[in-house]
Formats: structure tokens, C-alpha cells, sequence
């Protein structure tokens, strides 16, 4: 067998390769959308790509399907339950998949999604027990799949919640305990609240120590598994309709345009943002006004796609030389308004200081004394519900990243600001959202509540 797992950082996302060697036949299983790692490897390896299984329409990425379709004529397969708009096999509860040798059998197991499928498999005929299973977002190492995120669109998240359960003891849990589990998502990934780091676990390990599976009944499963989740990033509706849909198919390797600054002061005019991808302290050294600052050091597209609509277009300003890298990074989640990259950008930023602006970062110093010299600071904590469990600064409001574009009306923005998260990386975007939205005083704050803490600690 020949089994390889592709895992994205930026996405906390899993896909896979599995193929037998002696027949030269394989299958990818929930590809990401820049899709020629699979086709190198499955080359490398003599492996011809027969299908690409889908565990599930996904709402945080924007699945390679199409791509891998068009480029080696494999089948796209889901759940028989599925619809979609472009041609697809279907499969039953309980069918198998014979690969020459190596076997794949598919379960519905509904909860996150109606739709949702695991992939056990079989390293022969024969065998009377299986290797692995392919969980998709049904089973998590440490944590289940969200069932919340299609309740907008015709299921509520207490339907889902038990379909999930039931999934979940008669379809997954009653794999033998040896069973590896690969599931589509690691630590970081909105699709649920407590993954591990750990990309690999077995049934056995996840009877064990997985919260969710060991609630004692079903209602206390419901409630554990619907409090406490992260807002979900706006980004996730338009990528799970999508993903059922036909659409342009993406060339990895197109260069984007390069526009000149008179080109995109026109495109800013009529509605397009400036997306910086450069580091928090960089941009802070120096930006254009207006620009949204996304690191690409971080995740780009998760945050990108937090904060600005799928509708808008989008310039990107980033070190010469990451333009493509951008590009797909944003693609991966099905922003495809990328118009260009603004060329030769510092030279533009020297040429045009009334155009170019510094962010105010503080240290945890500063921003007490900032507290202490300003009656009518307004702060914001950016943080996710559950990173509160830890305490917060004060008073401050708490607006989730991805909820203040929606969330301004809430806020001042004649007073004085100052906006933190965890650890920096976080606070940067949501002060530069708050900047294009015309509020004059923003700060935030270096190294987050975790910098402010320690301080705390030792003061």
C-alpha cells in the first residue's frame, strides 16, 4: 500500500494519497485546490489516480476535485446522498471499492455534514480487520466535527448533533481498537474546538481520550459538542455552496497582474482593498492607508477570508516574488477576485508618503500607562469564546476576529482603541480593518494577552 498524507499548515487540513502498488491504482481523498503534489507523487510512485473521494462538502477550504478531475480524468465520488452540479459517483452505505488488492469501504456517517462519508480501509480482500479509516471531519484526533455549520441553510445544529452521535458509535467507535484514525483536520482548524496536534491516533486511543466519546449519553454529547465553538469564519458558507457547484478551474502557475500605484488608487476608488501580506511589525514600519494587513507568515487565507467578502476585489502587497504564493493561498478558499499585486511596492510607498501610513503597536508598558492616561480607552479582546476561560484585560468588549467588519456599529470610532488577541498576529488584522473603517486612534498590542499576563504575573 501506498498511503501518503498531505498536510497544509495554513488550513490545519489533511488530504491524502492511497494507493496499491501492485496494480498501479490509487485514489486522492479531500484535495486541497493547487493540486500537482498529488499528480507528482502518484507519478513518482506509478500510481494512476482513479478517483477523488470527498468526505464531505467542505466549508473551510475549497476542495481541488475539479482540478484533479480535469487533469487525470479520475471520477469525483461522495456520498450517494449528495447533489451536485458537475457529474459525480455516488456510493452506499457499506460499498466497497476494490483497488487490485486494497480495499476501501465507505460509511455514511452524517453529523457535521448531511452528506459526511469515512473511508475504512482494507489492505487486501481477505482481510478481517482494517488498517485505517479516513474520518473526514466526522472524527478528529481529540475532538468531533462542528455540527453547527450548516444549520444557515436548512439543518439545525441539534438535527446534526445527533445524527453525529449516532455516526459516531454505530459507524466509527465500532471499529476494532487498532483501527488508525486520519482525519481531514488538525489543531487550529474552525471545524471544531479542541484537535489535537497529533495527525494520527487509532479508535482505541480516541475511546480513551476524545471528550466527545466518552460523554456517557447522548444529550450530554449534544451539549458538549455545541458549546463553546469558534464563530465561524464568514468565508465558510460561501466555500461550502461552492463546493457542490461547477466553477473556473484554477492554473496554479498564472502570475497575477502587476498593476501600477495609478492603477490601483483606480481599482481602491471602485471598491477593491489593498490585502498586506507582510508581518505585523513590517507593516507597522510602514503601509499604504487603507491596506488590510494579513501575514503570510500565519494562516492568510483562513484570516483573509475572515475579514473580507468573497465578492471584493483584492490587490495584493507583498515581497516581490510571493505573488503566485498569495495568489493560491487565496484561491485555496475560493477567492478568485485577486485583479493583482501592486508592482514595485516600496518603491511606490518612498514615492508616496501622504499615501503611506504607520500602525501604533504597544507593549504591555505602554499600554498600561495608556490605561492609565486615557478615561475613555476602548479595548477589544479578539479573541474566541473559549480563549476567555483564561480571563481577559479589564473591561474590554470582546468581538471576535472575524466578527468586526459585522460588529462596528458597536464600536466608537472617535476614541482612542487598542486591540489584542493572544499573540499579536490576530490583533494587526483586526486594528488595520478598524483603521479602513475610519477610526482615527488604533492601537494594538505586541505579544497579546499571553505578553500582558506574564507581565501581570510578575508585577
Amino acid at each position: 500500500m501506498k498511503f501518503n498524507q498531505y498536510y497544509l499548515e495554513c488550513l490545519s487540513h489533511a488530504s491524502y494519497l492511497v494507493g496499491d502498488e501492485t496494480s498501479g491504482r490509487a485514489v486522492v481523498v479531500d484535495p486541497q485546490r493547487d493540486v500537482s503534489e498529488y499528480i507528482r507523487d502518484a507519478k513518482e510512485a506509478g500510481l494512476t489516480i482513479e478517483l477523488i473521494i470527498e468526505t464531505h462538502f467542505h466549508a473551510d477550504f475549497l476542495s481541488g476535485h475539479l482540478e484533479l478531475a480535469e487533469a487525470t480524468g479520475a471520477k469525483i465520488v461522495y456520498s450517494a446522498v449528495a447533489e451536485t452540479e458537475f457529474e459525480m459517483m455516488g456510493v452506499e452505505d457499506g460499498e466497497r471499492y476494490d483497488l487490485g488488492g486494497l480495499v476501501l469501504e465507505f460509511r455514511q456517517t452524517p453529523g457535521h455534514t448531511p452528506e459526511s462519508l469515512s473511508i475504512v480501509i482494507f489492505e487486501s480482500a481477505e482481510a478481517a480487520e482494517p488498517w485505517g479509516v479516513l474520518t473526514g471531519d466526522t472524527l478528529f484526533i481529540g475532538d468531533v466535527g462542528r455540527p453547527d455549520l450548516l444549520s444557515s441553510i436548512g439543518f439545525t445544529q441539534e438535527e446534526l448533533a445527533n445524527s453525529l452521535y449516532d455516526s459516531l458509535h454505530d459507524k466509527i467507535m465500532t471499529l476494532p481498537d487498532e483501527t488508525k484514525v486520519f482525519p481531514s483536520h488538525g489543531a487550529g482548524s474552525a471545524c471544531g474546538k479542541n484537535l489535537s496536534t497529533e495527525l494520527e491516533s487509532t479508535i482505541g486511543a480516541q475511546k480513551l481520550t476524545n471528550y466527545a466519546l466518552l460523554a456517557p449519553d447522548k444529550a450530554t454529547f449534544l451539549d458538549l459538542v455545541t458549546e463553546g465553538q469558534a464563530p465561524a469564519p464568514s468565508y465558510f458558507l460561501h466555500d461550502a455552496i461552492l463546493n457542490r457547484k461547477n466553477r473556473p478551474l484554477l492554473d496554479e502557475t498564472e502570475m497575477p497582474e502587476a498593476l501600477s500605484y495609478d492603477a490601483v488608487k483606480d481599482r481602491v476608488s471602485g471598491g477593491a482593498i489593498v490585502l498586506d501580506g507582510r508581518d505585523p511589525d513590517d507593516f507597522a514600519h510602514g503601509h499604504l492607508q487603507g491596506a488590510i494587513n494579513v501575514g503570510m507568515d500565519g494562516r492568510y487565507s483562513e484570516y483573509s477570508g475572515s475579514v473580507v467578502s468573497a465578492e471584493t476585489p483584492i490587490i495584493l502587497f507583498v515581497d516581490p516574488g510571493h505573488e503566485i504564493e498569495a495568489r493560491n493561498r487565496l484561491a485555496r478558499i475560493g477567492f478568485d477576485k485577486v485583479i493583482g499585486y501592486l508592482a514595485d511596492p516600496y518603491d511606490v510607498m518612498t514615492a508616496n508618503p501622504d499615501d503611506t501610513g504607520r500602525a501604533s503597536r504597544l507593549t504591555v508598558a505602554q499600554f498600561t500607562d495608556r490605561q492609565k492616561d486615557t478615561g475613555d480607552l476602548q479595548v477589544i479582546d479578539i479573541r474566541n469564546p473559549g480563549e476567555l476561560e483564561d480571563g481577559t484585560i479589564g473591561s474590554a468588549v470582546n468581538i471576535p476576529t472575524g466578527q468586526v467588519p459585522s460588529r462596528l456599529e458597536e464600536l466608537d470610532p472617535t476614541k482612542p482603541t487598542v486591540v489584542f488577541c493572544a499573540g499579536g498576529y490576530r490583533s494587526s488584522i483586526a486594528a488595520s480593518v478598524l483603521r479602513q473603517a475610519g477610526f482615527s486612534d488604533v492601537s494594538d498590542l505586541i505579544g497579546g494577552y499571553d505578553a500582558w499576563k506574564e507581565v501581570m504575573a510578575t508585577s
